[in-house]
C-alpha cells in the first residue's frame, strides 16, 4: 500500500504547471511550482517543518514544549501542522492587519493567537516581533522560531525545493523567479541551482 504516515510526509514534491495564457506571447516555457498543494497551502510548510526538526535535533525544542512565532499566517499554518503531529503547544503572534479568517483557521487548528497593533515600530514592546520574543522568554519550555534569522529556513529549500526544480526540469531550468519574503526560498533554491549550473539567473520579487 502507498500512504503517508502523517500529514507532514505530504509536504513537498509539488508539481510544476505550465503557464499558458499569461505567457502566450513569450518565446520560452514558463512553469509555476504549485506550492499551494502543500497541506498548509503554501511554501512555508517546508520551512516550518525543517525549523522544527532542526530545533528538536539540537535539543532546543523539548517534547511537549511551546513554539512561539510572529507570523502573517502562512508560517503559522505550517507550524500548526507540525505542532499537531508532534504534540507541541503553538503560540502565533500576528499584526492586526491580518484577516479574521487567518486568525480563525489558526485557532481552529489549536493555536493560541495574540494580535498586536500594526502602527508601531518593530522595536516597540507592543509590536508582534517584540511580543513574540517576550512570550518565548516568559513561558517555561518555550522556543522562538525567528524565521527571518533562522538558517533552517534557507536549508529547507536547499534540501527540497531546489532539488525538486532541478529534477523536474531535467536540469534545463535557466531562470528562477520568486517572491523574496523572509529570503529563505530564494536563498536556498538559488544556492542549490547555482551549484548545479552557475549560469542560472535568479530574480527576487519584493513582496
Amino acid at each position: 500500500m502507498d500512504y503517508a504516515n502523517n500529514i507532514l510526509e505530504t509536504i513537498g514534491n509539488t508539481p510544476l504547471v505550465k503557464l499558458n495564457k499569461l505567457t502566450a506571447d513569450l518565446p520560452c516555457l514558463v512553469l509555476a511550482k504549485y506550492e499551494t498543494f502543500n497541506p498548509g497551502n503554501s511554501v512555508k510548510d517546508r520551512m516550518a517543518l525543517q525549523i522544527v526538526e532542526d530545533a528538536e535535533a539540537a535539543g532546543i525544542l523539548k517534547p511537549g514544549g511551546t513554539i512561539v512565532e510572529g507570523t502573517s499566517g502562512n508560517t503559522g499554518m505550517g507550524l500548526a501542522l507540525a505542532a499537531i503531529v508532534k504534540g507541541y503547544r503553538l503560540i502565533c503572534v500576528m499584526s492586526d492587519k491580518q484577516s479574521k479568517e487567518k486568525v480563525d483557521i489558526l485557532k481552529a487548528m489549536g493555536s493560541e493567537v495574540h494580535v498586536c497593533p500594526t502602527d508601531v515600530a518593530p522595536e516597540d514592546p507592543n509590536s508582534y516581533y517584540s511580543t513574540a520574543r517576550r512570550l518565548a522568554d516568559e513561558i517555561p519550555g518555550a522556543w522562538y522560531v525567528n524565521q527571518y534569522d533562522n538558517p533552517s529556513n534557507c536549508k529547507a529549500h536547499f534540501k527540497s525545493t531546489g532539488p525538486e526544480i532541478w529534477k523536474q526540469t531535467e536540469g534545463k531550468v535557466t531562470h528562477f523567479v520568486v517572491g523574496v519574503g523572509t529570503g529563505g526560498t530564494i536563498s536556498g533554491v538559488a544556492k542549490y541551482l547555482k551549484e548545479q549550473n552557475p549560469d542560472i539567473k535568479v530574480w527576487g520579487i519584493d513582496t
